[in-house]
């Protein structure tokens, strides 16, 4: 034997009621979506440009690493 259970729309008037307005929220088109989520650039105020002798310290900085290697190399091998 086997229980057959009626199964009614047992929902209560909130729930019918939120799930239409989510419904419809879901339903609205979405604004454009900024990349970083920020819809405020408040956060950027009183910050710099980066300049166009950026490059400069980038090949400093390399010039420096690679004088380390190679000062390391040549410790290397006096020993």
């Amino acid at each position: 034997m086997s229980l057959h259970l009626k199964q009614n729309d047992t929902r209560s008037e909130l729930q019918k009621r939120v799930a239409a307005e989510l419904q419809a929220k879901a339903r609205l088109p979405k604004p454009d979506d900024l990349p970083d989520g920020v819809d405020d650039s408040q956060f950027i105020k009183g910050t710099k440009t980066t300049t166009s002798l950026a490059w400069v310290w980038i090949l400093i900085v390399i010039a420096a690493v690679v004088a380390l290697v190679w000062l390391l190399a040549m410790a290397m091998n006096q020993q």
